[in-house]
């Protein structure tokens, strides 16, 4: 372990001391947990934990090191990362470098050895909230004062800090675009994860990727059969952009929403969206899909969600009747929604992810079939 000290304040004054981890220096975010026992490289090449520092509740982190295979974006996007233990052996054939080495390469300033136990019960109870990394300035109460003073996630949109910079075709492992597939999809971007794209094109897409800000007359001058808007991180009620754009997509584009592309959706069709106290991060949500009553093991990584309308479990939009299909059975927040008079869905979790069986690959040929139809 790197004996350099460390040391973590969240904005309430709450203080844990450790041992630095990856880049020196000092770095701010949102403080959140992430339940998963494994995927520590896909938690944190997720564009979702921009804005973020995650802290991973599974105790030793580190120990298959870090392989080219897995990575779900182009670069990391988190703002910190804290573990109780890091561990000093990658032993796993496909591994090129270490955890704490692939943190320093990418300037991510992180802390292990503190109690991420007591860390967790503590954002359970209290929320999540600002908190400060440092290895260069171990003074509580100015640490304290930087947490407290820096913008959290409500009102700040960053899916701008991870969209692309400009269009491209997702390819294969061999460099060639999936150009002659049955099925061609638009992804936007608004902080897509790889795995995504992969399944689009495993299930028979070409896969065409555009920013966040693509207007949707540009979409539909390129004559897709489907859009899907892709997850993302922050605040969905100020990607104005967006919502926008999806009103001028509906009815017009089957469309698939995944996380913050199914928070999006729902604003684009009249309902409102609110901050969850800790938000869900991790690979064991239970979600019930109301309409068979199976309950699916879901990998999640949001902190916003869609609330419930007024008048029940349907809602009445501009674009005809839209049903919530999906309920998480933790806390009964919207996992799901369907339009009934548009051909339009959408889910609050990864249907890509797949924590164990792959619960959730339907979903993807419940949007082949629609745009099928």
């Amino acid at each position: 372990m790197n004996e350099k000290k460390a040391i973590l304040v969240l904005e309430d004054g709450t203080c844990f001391n450790g041992c630095s981890l990856g880049a020196a220096g000092e770095t701010i975010g949102e403080l959140v947990f992430n339940t998963s026992m494994m995927g520590y490289q896909e938690i944190l090449t997720d564009p979702s934990y921009a804005g973020q520092l995650v802290a991973l509740t599974y105790p030793l982190i580190g120990n298959y090191g870090i392989n080219e295979e897995d990575i779900e974006s182009y670069r990391l996007f988190l703002e910190g990362f804290i573990v109780k233990e890091c561990s000093p052996f990658s032993s796993n054939w496909r591994s090129k470098i270490d955890l704490s080495e692939y943190l320093t390469k990418n300037g991510i300033v992180g802390i292990q050895g503190i109690d991420t136990r007591a860390l967790t019960c503590h954002i359970r109870d209290f929320g999540s909230q600002q908190g400060i990394i440092s290895t260069i300035d171990f003074d509580r109460t100015r640490l304290q004062e930087k947490a407290k003073s820096a913008p959290g996630l409500t009102g700040r949109d960053l899916v701008a800090k991870v969209t692309c910079e400009k269009p491209y075709d997702w390819v294969n492992k061999k460099g060639t675009p999936h150009l002659s597939r049955k099925y061609k999809v638009i992804v936007y971007d608004c902080g897509v994860k790889y795995s995504i794209l992969r399944k689009l094109a495993h299930a028979g897409c070409s896969v065409h990727v555009v920013p966040a800000k693509t207007s949707f007359e540009t979409v539909l001058e390129m004559n897709p059969d489907g859009i899907v808007l892709s997850n993302g991180p922050g605040d969905p009620s100020v990607v104005s952009y967006m919502i926008e754009n999806i009103k001028g997509l509906l009815g017009k584009r089957p469309i698939f929403g995944i996380c913050l592309g199914h928070q999006l959706l729902a604003l684009a069709l009249g309902l409102k969206t609110s901050k969850l106290k800790f938000g869900h991060h991790g690979g064991n949500q239970p979600v019930m899909d109301l309409s068979t009553k199976k309950v699916e093991i879901t990998a999640q990584n949001h902190c916003f969600a869609v609330e419930i309308p007024s008048q029940g479990m349907l809602h009445k939009s501009t674009y005809g009747d839209v049903e919530i299909t999906h309920l998480n059975l933790n806390d009964k927040s919207v996992e799901g929604l369907k339009c009934h008079s548009v051909p339009a869905f959408s889910v609050q979790y990864h249907p890509e992810a797949s924590p164990g069986p792959h619960d959730a690959d339907y979903l993807f040929d419940r949007f082949l079939q629609t745009m099928k139809s």
